[in-house]
């Protein structure tokens, strides 16, 4: 039976690309299906996640600090394959429930990020588990587009809200004991999606709209330099952020000049590339 609380927000984030409002807005969100554990019928449920590197998202099953652990973690430990929506993909992954320094680490750094999980931590007697979910290779992703140009928008779309969401976390940081660690992850995670990104593009989507639209060549030479340059400001943020005593202003700072720099490109992308994809 579909909980009521959850239900409209996984109808809402499956409309909007993983945008909702309301109790949740701003936060990263995925959807997570698993399998009951009894049951043995599909669940889903919107949970919140961090980054933890490319291919791998930490969740933690909070309950809210609720003496017992919610469905979804007990039905991981009977099934550890899970589907997972980002608003982007929908993929396969494998659940690993973190243990003893690794599993403090991730906690730490998820309450160094939000002070709330400290507080859920301490309403039950019970451990909150840390539950990290790896991606499991398996072709060409599953895209949650309804054609070429869309899926360029919505890859752009999920690029803003997470340096728009970062710029937001490093603001209210404050500049006390340096950059945090989750927020480290954080720059690190979307520099190299970004990275990834583009490779694909200049490998397989800008020669094949060159191939089919040689008119394009001027379009292509200008994306391609842009990609150049949004390149070496990548590598100048995680230089600056890979320095265990970052300063969070100039990470800010990186940032801020990543984001300028970015959107510009974004945006004239799209007006070039998406009425070419979705004629």
């Amino acid at each position: 039976m579909p909980n009521d609380f959850n239900q409209p927000i996984i109808e809402e984030f499956r409309a909007n690309h993983g945008r909702v409002g309301g109790w949740f807005e701003g936060a990263r969100l995925v959807l997570l299906t698993t399998t009951g554990a009894r049951s043995g019928k599909p669940h889903t449920t919107p949970v919140g996640y961090y980054p933890d590197g490319d291919g791998r998202i930490l969740v933690i099953a909070s309950a809210a600090g609720a003496p017992k652990h919610p469905a979804w973690y007990h039905n991981l430990l009977a099934n550890p394959r899970a589907t997972v929506e980002d608003g982007v993909f929908t993929y396969e992954a494998d659940a690993t429930v973190l243990k003893g320094d690794e599993r403090d680490r991730a906690f730490a750094r998820a309450v160094e990020a939000d002070s709330g999980w400290a507080d859920y931590q301490a309403k039950t007697s019970r451990v909150i588990p840390v539950v990290a979910l790896t991606q499991v290779p398996a072709g060409p992703p599953n895209v949650n587009a309804t054609s070429m140009g869309e899926y360029l928008k919505v890859v752009h779309d999920a690029f803003r809200r997470e340096l728009a969401l970062i710029r937001k976390e490093i603001a209210e940081s404050g500049t006390a004991g340096g950059l945090g660690t989750q927020l480290r992850v954080n720059c690190l995670t979307v520099c190299q999606g970004l990275h990834n990104h583009h490779t694909g593009e200049d490998t397989m989507l800008f020669p094949m709209l060159a191939d089919r639209h040689p008119e394009l060549a001027p379009v292509m030479d200008r994306l391609k330099q842009e990609h150049e340059q949004i390149a070496a400001l990548l590598a100048d943020l995680k230089k600056v952020v890979s320095d265990t005593e970052a300063d969070p202003p100039h990470v800010l700072t990186e940032v801020e000049r990543l984001t300028d720099e970015l959107e510009a490109h974004l945006v004239y992308e799209e007006e070039q590339l998406i009425p070419l994809l979705d004629a």
